[in-house]
């Protein structure tokens, strides 16, 4: 066999991979061949520079768990997760866009009755959300699911509170018309994980590692196509330098502050509280495959 350098060596890489069965592997595996030779050219990494990006690779895996996904957070602080987004949720004017899952999301959240509290026991400002849910014609959209997820009042999710009870999250259903009321404690603008791989490699920089205050959510309804989004609180200081690039400008609300008295969903609050108004717009299947013939 002659020897090989250089950009004859990866054309016999890639040689090797023309005969997968599998026609979309093979078109993967020979992009993900190509780029990653060219960067490996490109930056001409030494044998210890090399181990040591297995290394970080391998210690990102080891801080994964059922409620930690240190790869999603990677994915995220790189910009891939929003690239990836924007590819496959290219909805059409007027619907609600969407945002990263992010690596917080835990599925299975409990129930919560209409205008009841997802945030029982949290510490933080109490927040209302309300709004409807709809098509791009009006059409209310009853018994729609809203799967939340966000931080307390002091920035931390369930999985950094290791709670043995679900915190911070919860599932909604819209009434009839499409209307819902939450109860929840406002979110703060907090730090990616800084205990991880990640967070490490981010203390090597001079880049902000800080979220702006947000409520995650995944809107999902029979005949539509399901949306996973944020609401961004307007005027908060990372609005603009969000870490996992994901802000997005129809997303950013008012957090409209209220005195004490009668709430949203009917109960007297005897503390000052934050009201969100947001309707969320899904998009029918039928009319993105239209849109995309």
């Amino acid at each position: 066999m002659a020897l090989e350098t250089g950009a004859e060596f990866t054309k016999s890489v890639l040689k090797r991979w023309e005969d997968i069965p599998d026609p979309r592997l093979r078109e993967v595996m020979q992009s993900a061949i190509k780029h990653l030779h060219a960067f490996v050219s490109d930056v001409k990494p030494t044998g210890a520079e090399w181990f040591k990006a297995i290394q970080f690779l391998t210690a990102i895996g080891h801080k994964c768990d059922d409620k930690r996904q240190e790869f999603i957070l990677a994915s995220d602080v790189m910009g891939v997760s929003m690239l990836v987004d924007d590819i496959n949720n290219r909805r059409v004017a007027g619907a609600t866009p969407s945002t990263v899952e992010g690596p917080f999301h835990i599925p299975n959240a409990p129930e919560v009755a209409d205008g009841g509290d997802m945030a029982k026991g949290a510490p933080g400002i109490p927040c209302f959300v309300t709004g409807k849910v709809r098509g791009l014609s009006g059409e209310p959209v009853g018994g729609a699911v809203l799967d939340l997820w966000q931080t307390d009042g002091e920035g931390l999710y369930e999985e950094q509170r290791r709670t043995a009870e679900p915190w911070m999250r919860g599932v909604y259903r819209t009434r009839p018309d499409g209307s819902y009321t939450i109860r929840t404690v406002a979110p703060i603008s907090y730090t990616i994980p800084m205990d991880g791989p990640i967070g490490e490699f981010f203390s090597r920089t001079t880049m902000s590692h800080m979220r702006p205050a947000h409520i995650h959510f995944a809107i999902s309804a029979p005949g539509y196509h399901e949306v996973i989004t944020h609401l961004f609180q307007k005027g908060d200081e990372y609005i603009d330098n969000d870490v996992v690039y994901g802000v997005k400008a129809p997303l950013v609300v008012e957090f409209v502050k209220r005195p004490p008295g009668k709430a949203p969903n009917g109960e007297m609050v005897d503390t000052p509280f934050y009201e969100v108004k947001y309707d969320f717009v899904l998009e029918q299947k039928q009319a993105a495959l239209a849109a995309a013939e």
